[in-house]
């Protein structure tokens, strides 16, 4: 998606005062300031994790730098794996709900003015978004899963026995990000969107390994409906806000 930005200006996550490096493989850890399908808007290439050793109120530094810079609105995605067995390689899923099993709170410990401490997450995915990114996968012809994603901590992919756990609890996917990322947002007062990309079978349903380079090595097929259906929901948010009155 970082390739399709028009008019980039860049900004390594480093070069920001007190926002870590990323160091993940397939994660370039930098802002890019720009526009896709002719809206204005800022992207996070790659994020922070806890497996690296950041704290959790690391990891959220980028959630609330954007609602300082102004940003209402913010779609997260990532990479899973598919708990439910009817998932495939490369299916998206619209993530309705989330599990925190990184038992850390983005909440504790020191947190931003205007920030809600006690953070009521019945609704922690805004349901406009939902609705939007239904009607535009609809209107492409993108098909679209709808899921609960598991936040794990990782970096070591889950157990069979784990994976089986999560199914029991109603997962549909399993990462290793996100979750805290969406209490952060939700805590700033954003709006917040959330797309799971499968990129393997969670262990225990398929026969393969898994290793992170399977999950970067998704083809161009996979990346192009991906990038079709996040331009589409972009341009119908945009317009959704330009005849909405601002509070």
């Amino acid at each position: 998606m970082a390739g399709s930005v028009a008019d980039q200006v860049e900004v390594p996550f480093q070069a920001v005062p007190g926002l870590p490096e990323a160091t993940v493989h397939g994660h370039r850890g930098r802002i890019l300031f720009g526009s896709l399908s002719d809206v204005p808007a800022i992207f996070l290439d790659g994020r922070l994790h806890a497996y690296e050793g950041h704290r959790v109120q690391e990891i959220v530094k980028p959630m609330r730098l954007l609602a300082r810079l102004g940003i209402e609105t913010v779609i997260l995605t990532n990479a899973a794996g598919a708990v439910d067995p009817s998932l495939e390689v490369g299916d998206i899923v619209l993530i309705e709900d989330q599990i925190n099993f990184t038992f850390r709170s983005a909440l504790s410990g020191p947190f931003g003015k205007g920030e809600d401490r006690f953070l009521d997450m019945s609704l922690p995915f805004d349901q406009e978004i939902q609705k939007v990114v239904c009607c535009a996968a609809r209107r492409i012809g993108v098909p679209l899963r709808r899921g609960t994603y598991a936040g794990m901590l990782g970096p070591s992919f889950e157990t069979a026995a784990e994976v089986r756990m999560l199914a029991h609890m109603n997962a549909d996917v399993v990462g290793m990000s996100t979750v805290s990322e969406v209490v952060s947002a939700r805590a700033a007062g954003l709006r917040v969107g959330a797309l799971s990309l499968v990129t393997n079978k969670a262990t225990g349903l398929s026969p393969a390994a898994l290793s992170h380079e399977d999950a970067l090595a998704l083809g161009t097929d996979t990346a192009d409906r991906m990038l079709r259906l996040l331009s589409e929901v972009l341009s119908d948010l945009s317009d959704l806000t330009a005849v909405k009155p601002r509070d």
